[in-house]
């Protein structure tokens, strides 16, 4: 007699997918049969193992600072009415163009479709130049007018408790929607880099509350050979870290070695996911103390499955969703956990100062009459790339009270540019806060040699650097101050805007 077993699972009223698993089996008196059907059903309740628990363990965990996203070329994917494409796709099929193969005639495997592009390609092409070549094609695909982040990509950026996060592919993706909330520090991971540009992680990374970090584990884009492109790459990346060889972020490293690691979308081979996982652990995967979640299609993974069953039960696979579904569910959760009140969210906005240790622009200007100009340049630097909490800029017209004078003085010692908002409305102040700050400012300046700090900017229609009676001497006479009229910078000021933004970001490298 046939039966048939039809198990629903629903992880929680807030999750917005449900998925059925209908499993058929004939009875029968044979054990082979038996053993088949418990196999089957051990398979359903390892699948429903997402449920509240889980999703609240993970979720505490990643607010309390313990998980560090770790981030495949799974989440580089779009889908809608024109079907399904993902990033190395449509770099792969430049590339090839370039080339003048056709990409209709390459067998490229989905989220594999880099490597084996150049596995084709450098049978006859110069491997050197291929790098130029992936970089040139990313940049295009990237920079293109309709091109827009994966999904998956702004929301786990958007996600304040991830402070620490690891990208394994070479676009600057995630560091790009990270910086639409915060300042990023990326630190880029490539034996073959110029030692001048290597970098690690700051040791005093917690107290910079302003700012996550981005490691790139396997290189950054460049048009020189510091990236991986293919199986090999990666090999050599993951066997220098593991030596301890050029440029290793040992900083990072170990703090990705005392901490739980998710990894979404990584999509490599069996063999280099079983390595990679061991690179970062402190200890032998059956030693194991940290924990580990690798969210997969376990469909063709029954190897790996085995083995971490086997070897590594502190890594769980997670193969019942997709990526991108696991991305939407985590986000939607940690969201509704961590959104205030809207009378709780005006309340924190109000009292809410900028943090001192992020701020890259300090705007400082009479609250009393140069508000609304002032907003608009702060516009201007918001729209030119900046963090909202790269600048420093009060809009309270309150005098501040002593705590918050001290943050002010602090931001001042930490900002790389101090911006003096000059009017005449603002002149005719003798005796205003503003002025202690620039005082602050020109103390700090005296300690500063062979660089910018002091970029004043006047708001007035008339550009008279030396027609105001108060302001500093010692700025009139030894600066090109730059003109914003009512808060509007020109051309030149707007230049010179972006070329201090770029300085600040080559540095942040």
């Amino acid at each position: 007699m046939a039966t048939q077993m039809l198990i629903s699972m629903s992880y929680a009223p807030a999750c917005r997918f449900r998925k059925m698993i209908r499993i058929t089996g004939r009875q029968s008196s044979k054990p082979g049969n038996d053993k088949v059907l418990k196999q089957e059903i051990s398979m359903v309740e390892k699948l429903t193992h997402l449920d509240e628990r889980f999703w609240n363990r993970l979720l505490k965990a990643i607010e309390e600072g313990q998980v560090v996203p770790v981030i495949g070329s799974q989440l580089l994917a779009w889908s809608g009415q024109n079907g399904h494409s993902t990033l190395q796709q449509r770099v792969a099929s430049k590339l090839l163009a370039l080339y003048r193969v056709d990409p209709a005639t390459v067998q490229l495997a989905q989220h594999r479709e880099l490597h084996d592009a150049v596995t084709v390609l450098k049978q006859n092409a110069n491997l050197q130049d291929l790098y130029g070549d992936i970089a040139e094609a990313l940049e295009a695909v990237t920079d293109a007018p309709d091109f827009k982040l994966p999904a998956s990509i702004e929301k786990l950026a958007a996600i304040t408790s991830f402070r620490l996060l690891v990208t394994l592919t070479p676009d600057a993706l995630l560091a790009g929607a990270l910086r639409k909330r915060t300042a990023v520090n990326e630190i880029v991971h490539s034996p073959n880099l110029p030692t001048s540009e290597a970098g690690d992680l700051a040791a005093d990374w917690l107290k910079r509350t302003g700012e996550v970090n981005v490691l790139y584990l396997f290189g950054k884009a460049k048009s020189t050979p510091v990236f991986a492109i293919h199986d090999e790459d990666h090999l050599e990346y993951a066997h220098n870290l593991l030596s301890r060889g050029s440029n290793v972020p040992l900083r990072f490293l170990g703090e990705l070695q005392q901490r739980g690691l998710l990894f979404i979308g990584t999509n490599f081979p069996d063999w280099f996911s079983r390595f990679l996982l061991r690179l970062t652990n402190q200890t032998r995967l059956a030693d194991k103390k940290t924990r580990a979640w690798l969210v997969e299609d376990v469909q063709n993974r029954q190897e790996m499955t085995s083995f971490l069953r086997g070897f590594s039960r502190e890594t769980e696979l997670i193969g019942e969703i997709s990526p991108q579904a696991f991305v939407d569910e985590l986000h939607s959760r940690w969201t509704a956990r961590n959104t205030p009140s809207p009378d709780q969210s005006t309340t924190d906005n109000r009292n809410r100062a900028p943090d001192p240790l992020s701020v890259a622009f300090f705007i400082s200007y009479s609250r009393a009459t140069d508000l609304p100009a002032a907003e608009k340049l702060y516009q201007t630097l918001r729209e030119q790339g900046l963090a909202e909490n790269e600048i420093w800029f009060d809009r309270t017209a309150i005098e501040p009270g002593g705590d918050f004078q001290q943050l002010i003085y602090e931001g001042i010692r930490n900002c790389r540019y101090f911006l003096p908002l000059i009017s005449n409305a603002a002149d005719r102040f003798d005796e205003k806060f503003f002025y202690r700050e620039w005082n602050a400012a020109i103390d700090r300046n005296k300690g500063i040699s062979g660089r910018e700090f002091v970029v004043p900017i006047i708001l007035d229609n008339e550009y008279n650097p030396q027609g105001y009676a108060r302001v500093p001497k010692q700025w009139s006479d030894t600066i090109d101050f730059g003109h914003a009229p009512n808060g509007i910078a020109d051309g030149r000021t707007r230049q010179h805007l972006t070329k201090l933004i770029r300085e600040l970001r080559r540095e942040e490298r």
